[in-house]
């Protein structure tokens, strides 16, 4: 097994925060994995959804404007929403040295309100990185249109955006994996991108990786993708290796095009300081001589004889930062940017009423199932298979 010399480390505060009904799933899947070293916060303007959430801390967003009841799909409300409850917001998150936001890009409350969460997370001083999830095509021009300014949006007010396409899901499953264990794995894919840094942040004893290394490589470095990897017996390294490294989610990216690439290391107790040697020459042959490479190990002894392999590459030029849509797919931007006012101490956060935005908000009930938020209407339609 490994033997560094152990040091003690101040822990940095980190804070993950699900914003809308796909960034709560996200949420979920963190609790259920009993994520540890994180604060997990949700954040919706659906109360009834909020309520069943397990998160913590949970923020309802857009009270007054919303009735509790949802953006109704539509970014402006989401944003708006955002905006009347700033201070919460920034309640919160003070105190973060870190904070993930996680979303999916598309509807209304995750669209509109996740570039205000991180604009306050930025104003805080807090290294702040976006995990958000991109529509299925068939799901609909203006959805994906949404989804883009989102991410656009998003983009201008984080360090770092992982982007993780929900298409990107059909390479890798087969034509009986039901809608809930494929929504799951995008769900697992968010999980682990927040894992993998947080566990390099935190983790102790092994390897000594400290926040400020990691602020270094992912403040203001722009986007950035994540590949998984796991490997078992005799070549575990090599074989978890490469199918990070030409994982889907990086959308034939190659990580030489990056000028830094964290990798986050779960072994069992049997992991030889060769194997994680091994690990470093790969990436070393494979990266601009001038990348930083940052590797984390973290053991745990249910992984003897496995390994799981998290590799996120940052630091890709902007202009290539429509990662996750074919150029084929990429559509005309609707006018959805939120508008960000100054705050004065005296006003409400740059708070606007729907008639004062020239919007027709309907005021419906909620009526979106616990099991079901944020799943496209062709997908909740499907009859229920097992797999």
């Amino acid at each position: 097994m490994l033997a560094f010399e152990e040091k003690k480390k101040s822990p940095a505060t980190i804070k993950v925060v699900g914003v809308g009904g796909g960034g709560m799933n996200a949420i979920e899947r963190m609790v259920s994995m009993n994520l540890e070293g994180v604060e997990l916060i949700a954040m919706n303007t659906d109360e009834q959804v909020l309520e069943r959430s397990h998160a913590p801390i949970k923020v309802a967003l857009g009270a007054k404007l919303t009735r509790g009841m949802g953006a109704g799909g539509i970014p402006d409300i989401g944003a708006q929403a955002a905006m009347e409850d700033r201070e919460k917001i920034m309640n919160v998150l003070k105190g973060a040295d870190m904070v993930f936001i996680t979303a999916g890009m598309g509807g209304g409350t995750g669209t509109g309100a996740a570039p205000i969460v991180a604009e306050v997370a930025r104003e805080l001083k807090a290294l702040t990185v976006g995990v958000v999830t991109l529509p299925f095509i068939v799901e609909g021009d203006k959805r994906m249109s949404y989804a883009k300014q989102g991410q656009s949006n998003l983009r201008d007010r984080v360090d770092t955006l992982i982007t993780i396409p929900n298409e990107a899901i059909f390479k890798v499953i087969d034509k009986k994996t039901s809608v809930g264990a494929a929504y799951k794995l995008i769900d697992d894919m968010l999980y682990r991108a927040v894992r993998g840094i947080s566990n390099i942040i935190n983790s102790t004893g092994f390897v000594n990786v400290d926040f400020a290394d990691v602020r270094t490589v992912m403040g203001q470095n722009g986007d950035a993708v994540i590949g998984l990897g796991e490997g078992t017996g005799e070549n575990r390294v090599a074989e978890a290796l490469q199918s990070a490294i030409h994982h889907p989610l990086l959308n034939g990216k190659t990580i030489d095009g990056a000028q830094a690439v964290l990798i986050n290391v779960v072994g069992g107790s049997d992991f030889a300081l060769y194997e994680y040697h091994e690990i470093q020459k790969q990436i070393h042959e494979q990266v601009s001589k001038d990348a930083v490479i940052i590797v984390g190990f973290t053991e745990d002894e249910t992984k003897d004889n496995h390994v799981s392999i998290t590799v996120i590459a940052t630091g890709y030029r902007r202009k290539d930062a429509a990662v996750g849509t074919p150029a084929t797919q990429q559509q005309a931007q609707p006018q959805f940017k939120p508008q960000i006012l100054p705050r004065t101490g005296t006003d409400d956060g740059g708070y606007r009423s729907p008639a004062q935005q020239g919007l027709d908000f309907p005021r419906v009930d909620a009526t979106v199932q616990a099991a079901a938020y944020d799943i496209p209407t062709f997908l909740r339609k499907m009859p229920k298979v097992e797999g």
